[in-house]
C-alpha cells in the first residue's frame, strides 16, 4: 500500500449535475525528529523517506556536518503509543559526536523569528559555517534549463495522481535528473533530497541545480547553501530576503522557470 496516497470519497459538481467518485489525496502526518532521546523537531510531512527527511533535516540546519557523525537511523521506539511508531525517527549519534542542545533550542527559536530581521538571519548562516559558493561554476546553458520544468512534472509521481505535492530535484549540466523527491511540504521534499546525497556520502553539491516547484524563500536557500549548491531554480517567485542571501553567498537563483523563460536574481554568470 502506497502510504503516500489516500483513497476518499468525493461528489463533484458540474453546472448542475453531480456525481460520486473516489478521489485520491496526498497524505499530511506529523514527523518527530529525535536524536537519541531528545525531541529536536515536529514537522508535517508525506509519509515516505522518513530516514532521509530526518538526515536531510539535521544537515541543513547545520546540527549534523555529515554522516560519518551518523550511527544510524530508526524507527523510534513508541511503547506508549503504538499509533505513532510510524511518525517518529531517532538519529543515534556516533560516540564522540556531541551536541549543545541549549545553543540548539536557541537557535530554533531564531529561526522561527527569522522574518523579524532578515539581516540576522544572514549573518546566522555565517555562524552555522555556511560557505560563500565559488564565482561562474558551474555553467548551465539556458536551453538545459527551458527543458528541466517539463522532466520535473514527468517525474512526479504522486503529484500526477494526487495534485497535492510540491517537489524538489537535482539535475546535472547537461540536464540529467539525479534525484527526485515529493512532499507537500516543499522544505520537507528539500530535505529529503539533500538528506539522501548526505547520507551517500555526495555532499558538497557543487555540481548540481536544484529546481524546486512553487516559491523560493529564504529556508530554502539556506538548506541549498548547506549542501553546497550552487544553483537554485523555482517555478515560482522568490522572497526578498532569498534574493539578498543568495547574492551574499554568491548562489545563481532563478525564478518563474516555465513556459521557456526564466529570471536571473542573482549570479547571473553561471547561465549563459
Amino acid at each position: 500500500m502506497d502510504r503516500s496516497i489516500l483513497t476518499v470519497p468525493v461528489r463533484k459538481f458540474e453546472g448542475e449535475s453531480s456525481s460520486g467518485f473516489q478521489d485520491l489525496l496526498a497524505i499530511e502526518e506529523p514527523l518527530e525528529i529525535r536524536i537519541g532521546d531528545k525531541a529536536i523537531s515536529l514537522t508535517m510531512r508525506t509519509p515516505g523517506y522518513d530516514f532521509e527527511l530526518a538526515a536531510g533535516f539535521l544537515f541543513t540546519e547545520g546540527i549534523l556536518e555529515g554522516s560519518h557523525q551518523i550511527l544510524r537511523i530508526r524507527r523510534s521506539e513508541t511503547r506508549s503509543n503504538p499509533r505513532q511508531a510510524g511518525n517518529s525517527v531517532t538519529v543515534d549519534l556516533n560516540p564522540d559526536v556531541e551536541v549543545d542542545f541549549e545553543r540548539l533550542q536557541r537557535h530554533f527559536y531564531t529561526t522561527s523569528s527569522c522574518g523579524v530581521c532578515g539581516k540576522a538571519s544572514i549573518e546566522a548562516l555565517h555562524t552555522q559555517g555556511c560557505p560563500v559558493l565559488p564565482k561562474n561554476s558551474p555553467v548551465f546553458e539556458s536551453t538545459v534549463i527551458h527543458g528541466l520544468p517539463e522532466t520535473l512534472r514527468r517525474e512526479q509521481a504522486v503529484f500526477e495522481r494526487t495534485g497535492g505535492l510540491h517537489a524538489a530535484a537535482l539535475f546535472d549540466s547537461q540536464g540529467n535528473l539525479s534525484l527526485l523527491r515529493e512532499d507537500v511540504g516543499r522544505h520537507n521534499a528539500v530535505d529529503k533530497l539533500i538528506g539522501a546525497e548526505m547520507l551517500a556520502n555526495r555532499t558538497p553539491l557543487s555540481d548540481k541545480l536544484l529546481l524546486v516547484s512553487g516559491r523560493t524563500s529564504f529556508e530554502l536557500v539556506q538548506k541549498a547553501l548547506m549542501a553546497g549548491i550552487p544553483i537554485l531554480a523555482a517555478v515560482g517567485a522568490p522572497s526578498s530576503l532569498a534574493v539578498e542571501t543568495a547574492q551574499r553567498f554568491n548562489m545563481t537563483l532563478l525564478g518563474f522557470v516555465r513556459d521557456h523563460r526564466f529570471n536571473i536574481y542573482s549570479g547571473a554568470s553561471r547561465i549563459r
